[in-house]
């Protein structure tokens, strides 16, 4: 009965709680929220002063009483009341035609969640979206939710796979008939190579740069295939030996060997996902190509690269950074027919 009452008045969603952006798919009516995964808070009174675009704003410009932090860490809640005022302030932003009203939301949420999370950190997203206002918390693997997204038969008896790659975490799956036969989650995406490039910065060019320069300049001239054309940006930060500002002129290959190791690292796992593989999916596999999503997809080449070193088709999906919140959407849109793609903790059978 509450259910069906809330349910009146309340827009279900779907949530792609991510390392480095958070996506909100509203039921009947599609992506209405993209925005980062930022809160800045104050340190003396631990108040929330701002959320989303306006605290990345304030990111190397606060003065000592504020912080800025990414609640999330690695596709993980790394700070539990934070998640939870993050969470909070979306779903009221959805509903802010209620907020002088009476009327609380509770909506059903459906949350994109890494493969290789424990059930501690399950629950904790758990309980920060039912804290935050959720009357529903249903998760979902985040392969399986951007496999979704990028509209690939994942009821099918046939073979997909989907490689994620996001801020915090690189999530690689195997899916057949509407479950995952095979996953491996790496802590190591688009944050990782914004690290490799703040580090090449200051060793190769004496330059301490920013995140936000880093991954300005991995999005600008970023590349994985050495026959990519040659790009050129420049790369402002303080130099290393004077303490005064600077600016350097960086190319696309510099960019290129800064973020290597990262980019070997997504191909190893790759190549050793395909190994494990069972041989019918192979043959899938083979036939269909490898779908890339995340924001890492847009690296320039990434997909080539892959497809060199694998032998097969690498393709990209179709608006890459929005696949995993569109799958979610979908799922919310149809949850009776889709309940078999969700995961459950043991904790939340409890509760229901």
């Amino acid at each position: 009965m509450f259910d069906y009452f809330f349910s009146l008045f309340s827009q279900d969603m779907g949530i792609d709680l991510g390392t480095a952006n958070t996506l909100v798919y509203v039921k009947n009516k599609g992506i209405v929220i993209n925005e980062p995964s930022v809160v800045a808070i104050n340190n003396k009174t631990k108040q929330i002063l701002a959320i989303g675009a306006h605290a990345k704003d304030m990111v190397g410009k606060t003065p000592g009483n504020i912080m800025v932090i990414r609640p999330l860490r690695d596709g993980v809640v790394s700070d539990y009341k934070v998640t939870e005022q993050m969470l909070r302030y979306f779903i009221n932003k959805v509903h802010s035609k209620y907020s002088s009203t009476w009327l609380v939301p509770r909506p059903a949420v459906v949350i994109g969640v890494p493969s290789g999370v424990t059930e501690v950190e399950r629950r904790a997203v758990e309980n920060a979206a039912r804290n935050a206002g959720a009357r529903r918390a249903y998760l979902i693997e985040e392969p399986m939710a951007a496999a979704i997204g990028a509209r690939l038969p994942v009821t099918d008896a046939g073979g997909s796979m989907i490689v994620d790659i996001g801020g915090g975490t690189t999530e690689i799956a195997i899916i057949s008939l509407g479950g995952i036969v095979l996953s491996r989650s790496m802590r190591l995406a688009g944050d990782r190579m914004d690290d490799d490039i703040v580090q090449f910065a200051r060793n190769e060019l004496n330059l301490i740069i920013g995140e936000r320069m880093a991954e300005r300049v991995k999005i600008e001239i970023g590349s994985a295939h050495p026959d990519i054309e040659k790009m050129e940006t420049l790369i402002r930060g303080r130099d290393i030996i004077s303490g005064l500002p600077k600016a350097v002129k960086i190319s696309s290959p510099q960019i290129r060997k800064a973020i290597q190791a990262s980019i070997d690292a997504i191909v190893d796992a790759i190549k050793m996902t395909l190994e494990e593989t069972p041989p019918e999916l192979i043959a899938d596999i083979l036939e269909r190509g490898i779908m890339l999503a995340g924001g890492g997809a847009l690296i320039r080449g990434l997909d080539r690269l892959i497809s060199d070193e694998c032998r097969m088709p690498v393709y990209v999906a179709e608006d890459p950074l929005s696949c995993v919140v569109r799958g979610t959407g979908i799922v919310i849109e149809d949850l009776k027919s889709l309940e078999e793609v969700l995961i459950t903790s043991r904790y939340s059978k409890k509760l229901r």
